[in-house]
C-alpha cells in the first residue's frame, strides 16, 4: 500500500514539476487569483451562509466531508433551520453511504479513499435526505472534452452559475483537477462554488484545502478545463474517470 503511495505520488510529483520550471499550468497566467478580503453577497443569502459555513478539510482525502458540510449548514441557515451546525465527524456518522467514514481512514475501504464523482453524488444525495434538507432538482454533471459534447455543457453550466449568484436558489459542488487552478500536483479534490462573475465569468472557488488559504477565482474557461480533466490513469482503479459537478436546485 505505501509503495504504491509513493509510486503515484512520484508519477504525480514529475508534471508538477515540469509546470513549475516552464510556468505553465496553474503556474502560468491560468493560475487562481486569491481573493483578499470578504466576498460580496449583494444580498443573496444563500451565497452568504455559504460563505458562512465554509470548513477546511480535516485530512488529505476528506474534501468531500467539508464540502457536503458547507453545504448543508448553509442550506439550514438560509432556510432558517438554526441548531448547532453540523460537524464534519457528526456527518460522517450519520451517513453511512458509500462506506463513507471508512473511505475517510487512513487504510480507506478496501483500499480506497476518496470519492469518485458517481460515488460523491450518491453521498451528497444522501446527506440532504439524513438532514431532511428539500430541494427541487439534483444533478450529477461528468464534464466532457469533446468539443461537441462540452458546447451544450457550458451553456448549461455558466446558466447554473448565473442563478446561483442572481437568485441564490441553487448550489455547485465541483469535483475537479485541483492543479488546473493552483500550483500543487494534478489530483482529483472537491469544493463549492462561491461566487460568479455574470459580467466577465470569473468563478469563485470555496477550497476546502487548508493549503489553501483565501478563496480563489478562475476564468470560466479554465474551470471547465479543472471539471472536464481525465484524472491521472493511476486513478482508475479507485474509481476515478474523470470530473464534473453535482447540481442543487432548492426551488
Amino acid at each position: 500500500m505505501k509503495l504504491r503511495r509513493i509510486i503515484i505520488l512520484a508519477y504525480l510529483y514529475v508534471p508538477y514539476c515540469l509546470h513549475k520550471i516552464t510556468g505553465t499550468g496553474a503556474f502560468g497566467r491560468h493560475q487562481g487569483e486569491n481573493i483578499d478580503g470578504p466576498i460580496q453577497s449583494d444580498g443573496n443569502s444563500l451565497k452568504s451562509a455559504l460563505i458562512k459555513h465554509h470548513v477546511k478539510q480535516f485530512h488529505e482525502s476528506s474534501c468531500s466531508v467539508a464540502s457536503v458540510v458547507s453545504v448543508v449548514n448553509a442550506i439550514r441557515d438560509e432556510q432558517g433551520d438554526t441548531p448547532m451546525p453540523v460537524s464534519q465527524m457528526d456527518i460522517l456518522e450519520k451517513v453511512r453511504t458509500a462506506n463513507w467514514k471508512e473511505r475517510m481512514s487512513k487504510k480507506g475501504h478496501n483500499g480506497k479513499r476518496g470519492l469518485p464523482l458517481p460515488v460523491f453524488s450518491e453521498v451528497v444525495k444522501s446527506s440532504l435526505e439524513a438532514y431532511g434538507i428539500a430541494y427541487k432538482a439534483f444533478e450529477t454533471i461528468q464534464a466532457q472534452k469533446n468539443s461537441k459534447q462540452s458546447e451544450g455543457i457550458k451553456k448549461v453550466l455558466w446558466k447554473r452559475l448565473n442563478d446561483f449568484e442572481k437568485k441564490g436558489d441553487c448550489l455547485i459542488i465541483a469535483h475537479f483537477d485541483q492543479g488546473a487552478y493552483v500550483p500543487t500536483m494534478n489530483i482529483p479534490h472537491i469544493s463549492p462554488v462561491g461566487g460568479f462573475d455574470t459580467q466577465n465569468g470569473d468563478v469563485t472557488i470555496l477550497d476546502v484545502d487548508p493549503l489553501q488559504e483565501k478563496p480563489y477565482k478562475i476564468t470560466f474557461d479554465t474551470f471547465y478545463k479543472g471539471l472536464s480533466s481525465n484524472y491521472h490513469h493511476f486513478f482508475r482503479p479507485f474509481g476515478f474517470g474523470s470530473g464534473g459537478y453535482v447540481f442543487i436546485k432548492l426551488r
